[in-house]
């Protein structure tokens, strides 16, 4: 799909908005999909594809593509359904999550479309825990499902979610017991992920799904009086259906009574991009997802941080 990556730089100045491009694509049948643009290094017809013994059985095989060898993941029969049958006229959406870059196959490329994050929705009520969608949308009265890919990512190349030996004392973690932190990820897994990291770490943790979920709770917690005082910092992503993570930490920065809450932003969008948006928008810092040693540490610096 010829120019699907062209003009990078106008798809940056989006990032801040609560703006995102979204690229969509089809599985088997006729419903829609979107994965963010910038997770999207290249779109091209589905080469051939070597089968290597031992694969998970979501992945065809393997491509050699710029000279790396890639998994080429079937998304539809990752998602619960059956393999694409035809990879003669497949394609595959080239991506990146967490410094792993791996192919996505789907049956077709449609378009790109420019979006306002208010206009992403969290899956309907009643979907089932066991579903892989992050969010969903409308564009030309048609319904776009966002696949949670960290979900089928965490099922078909596993990370490691303990902390290391020796990261967290004894005298640490006690002192952990008395914090509080505040996770907002749409993605269930990554949720999960940061939840039990800390609690490993010992801090108490409120886990919310949305940009716009964590507003209106911190706007609540500071028009009661409780102030955010009490919260050690909070961790939050970056794409996010409602309210992105971006406008998130502009709205928190710009409400005089929340100045002093500390902002880790921790998603699966890397490079020099993010870091220069981490200034931007006035967080606190920057993680990708998902190493728990460096998230723990991070928090434990916390810690130590307002303790001297």
């Amino acid at each position: 799909m010829a120019g699907v990556m062209d003009s990078v730089n106008q798809r940056t100045q989006l990032v801040g908005q609560n703006r995102l491009e979204l690229l969509l694509f089809r599985l088997a049948g006729t419903q829609l999909y979107g994965i963010n643009v910038f997770k999207v290094k290249e779109v091209l017809q589905c080469p051939k594809l070597t089968i290597l013994p031992r694969l998970n059985p979501v992945v065809r095989g393997v491509a050699h593509i710029r000279g790396g060898t890639l998994p080429i993941i079937d998304l539809n029969k990752a998602t619960g359904g059956p393999g694409l049958d035809d990879l003669s006229t497949a394609f595959v959406i080239i991506t990146e999550y967490n410094y792993r870059v791996q192919g996505f196959l789907v049956r077709s490329v449609e378009r790109i479309v420019n979006m306002n994050w208010s206009d992403i929705h969290p899956p309907p009520r009643g979907t089932g825990r066991d579903h892989y969608l992050t969010a969903v949308t409308r564009v030309d009265d048609m319904m776009v499902e966002i696949i949670d890919v960290e979900k089928i990512l965490a099922e078909v190349v596993p990370t490691v979610e303990t902390i290391t030996e020796g990261v967290i004392d004894d005298a640490t973690h006690t002192e952990a017991l008395a914090r509080k932190v505040l996770i907002v990820d749409d993605s269930s897994v990554a949720r999960k992920q940061v939840m039990r990291c800390l609690q490993e770490v010992g801090v108490e943790v409120v886990a919310l799904n949305d940009g716009r979920q964590a507003l209106n709770w911190l706007r609540d917690l500071v028009e009661t009086g409780a102030g955010v005082s009490d919260l050690l910092m909070m961790v939050s992503d970056i794409e996010m259906p409602e309210m992105d993570g971006y406008t998130l930490t502009a709205e928190v920065r710009n409400d005089s009574r929340m100045a002093g809450l500390h902002i880790l932003l921790h998603t699966s969008l890397s490079g020099v991009f993010n870091q220069a948006m981490v200034k931007k928008v006035g967080a606190d810092d920057f993680l990708a997802k998902f190493k728990p040693d460096e998230l723990a540490q991070r928090v434990i610096d916390r810690l130590h941080a307002l303790r001297e």
